[in-house]
């Protein structure tokens, strides 16, 4: 059969873990193929809520983190988390997140403190992807291969051969690659292809969401504004995202432990009891989904040349917003991984570190979020009666509820801890010392140069952040230019590890760097 393709990586899917696999093996001067069965301008479905600061820390580096700040709600819409008796009624309590107008400058917030250059951007898929699809289908190395399905796969001693078909002509033809990355979400074929199997719990959560158009409700809350609106009431509790910040809502029914039957629960009675709206408010249904949150994880995430990495590995209630983030940190340590394979410089057993570190961390954040889903739902069972009450009795029972909203909640909205304190602790290509690193929960963080912790981020004399000073590949920072470092860079010479020296003046690193020489991998991780 025909070729029609060949490229070093062979991408299946075009959604954010998948472009985001695919910008970085190519902006690291990898030829990369994308296979996507929407056409190049179809819109995805309206789930991903939010895009966290390690993922927009790799949407800098990639050049495209100011365009996705520019997308999404409007400049002055408040992205606060807001939890009332219904979406227009009584708030119960705030958790306070700036505007993208003010995300940079901004130091009023319980996460405007952290130690990044790129602090979290609340925007949704559906205007997340197509910018990056755009940015994608402009860089050199990457083609994008739409209205194409994949059909099979099979591997060989030097590569991988994808059968694909066009949706269009439905013509067949075969893609050529030396590996293939799984992008394919969590009715995977790759992962059904490398044979592995999910594990985990597969019931946690059930939900109806409904994607509505309703103009008339931003009038209702022009003077209580925010990104996400829980509903805490004993009849249907809920939750509302403002889309586009102007007409366009998405509500998730959470149904109760005991509706097992989705049907059996009415959707119009329940997105109005949400909402706190009677029978004469007006709403158009755009699109609706019934789904059930679980928490997944594949047993392997590879099977010699091929790799499956976002949903196709791992799926869990989307709870601290790490569903689509914990994809594109696979999708970027697997690049990485590769890019030094193919490009020369690192033995094929260097992309044995990829499971060994991302499967691991998969797991701990699994059970984070489930954990946190099961709290929730404990939180929505025991909404007081007397919530909604008038007088001095309903004032302590809110208080009580907004207070407790307000603590569980904010671990996940500000979820220092699954963005800046997870580590690989047992990985081939990390130079162990014995240092223990420090733990971390969904929240709490403390920045580490223990070996396999994230390198902290550091703002530079001149203002810029340490990490725009990296280079692509690994970076030696040196704290005392004293040091003598030759020996070490031309031994990466020798072995053609590309090795960038930093130099950075030791009244600037605080407590945090206490060792004269640090060295960094492409991801921002402490090697040694």
């Amino acid at each position: 059969m025909k070729e029609i393709a060949q490229a070093s990586v062979l991408v299946i899917g075009a959604g954010p873990v998948g472009l985001t696999a695919a910008m970085d093996l190519a902006w690291r001067g990898v030829d990369v193929a994308v296979v996507e069965q929407r056409g190049a301008a179809e819109p995805p479905g309206v789930k991903c809520n939010h895009t966290s600061a390690r993922s927009m820390e790799i949407f800098r580096r990639l050049g495209v983190a100011q365009q996705l700040r520019d997308a999404g709600l409007p400049a002055d819409y408040p992205n606060d988390i807001s939890y009332r008796t219904t979406t227009t009624g009584i708030e119960l309590a705030r958790i306070r997140i700036p505007c993208r107008r003010d995300r940079y400058i901004s130091t009023d917030g319980p996460d405007t403190w952290w130690p990044t250059p790129e602090p979290p951007h609340r925007i949704n898929q559906i205007f997340l992807e197509p910018v990056l699809f755009q940015h994608a289908s402009r860089m050199p190395n990457l083609s994008i291969l739409s209205r194409t399905a994949f059909i099979a796969c099979e591997q060989d001693g030097s590569g991988v051969t994808a059968l694909v078909r066009s949706l269009d002509s439905g013509d067949e033809c075969n893609v050529r690659a030396k590996y293939l990355i799984g992008c394919d979400g969590g009715r995977s074929q790759i992962r059904a292809a490398i044979g592995a199997r999910f594990h985990g719990d597969p019931i946690v959560q059930r939900v109806q969401s409904s994607f509505i158009r309703a103009p008339g409700l931003a009038a209702l809350v022009a003077d209580r504004r925010s990104w996400s609106t829980f509903s805490l009431n004993p009849r249907r509790s809920g939750n509302v995202y403002a889309i586009d910040g102007h007409e366009t809502w998405l509500i998730h029914n959470y149904l109760k432990p005991d509706e097992a039957d989705f049907d059996a629960v009415d959707r119009d009675w329940s997105i109005r009891t949400i909402l706190g709206v009677g029978s004469d408010f007006s709403y158009e249904m755009i699109s609706n989904e019934d789904w059930i949150g679980r928490r997944l994880v594949a047993d392997k995430f590879r099977e010699r040349r091929v790799f499956i990495c976002g949903d196709a590995a791992h799926i869990w209630v989307p709870y601290a917003g790490y569903g689509m983030n914990a994809g594109i940190a696979d999708a970027t340590n697997l690049s990485w991984l590769l890019a030094a394979h193919l490009k020369g410089w690192a033995p094929e057993e260097i992309l044995n570190a990829h499971e060994l570190e991302r499967l691991p961390i998969t797991e701990q954040v699994s059970h984070f979020a489930m954990d946190h889903a099961e709290k929730m739902i404990r939180q929505r069972g025991g909404v007081p009666a007397n919530v909604e009450a008038p007088g001095a009795e309903g004032d302590a029972a809110r208080s009580a509820l907004g207070q407790e909203a307000y603590d569980l909640n904010v671990q996940q909205y500000c979820a220092g801890g699954l963005n800046f304190g997870y580590f690989y602790d047992n990985s081939p290509i990390i130079a162990y010392d014995g240092t223990t690193a420090p733990a971390y929960s969904m929240a709490n963080f403390t920045p580490s140069t223990v070996p396999g912790c994230r390198t902290p981020h550091l703002w530079l004399r001149d203002g810029t952040s340490l990490y725009d000073q990296f280079g692509p590949d690994y970076t030696l920072l040196r704290f005392d230019p004293s040091v003598e470092v030759q020996t070490l860079i031309k031994a990466a010479a020798q072995c053609n590890v590309p090795l960038k020296l930093l130099d950075i003046g030791s009244d600037i690193t605080g407590s945090i760097y206490k060792e004269k020489l640090v060295l960094s991998r492409p991801d921002q991780h402490v090697a040694w």
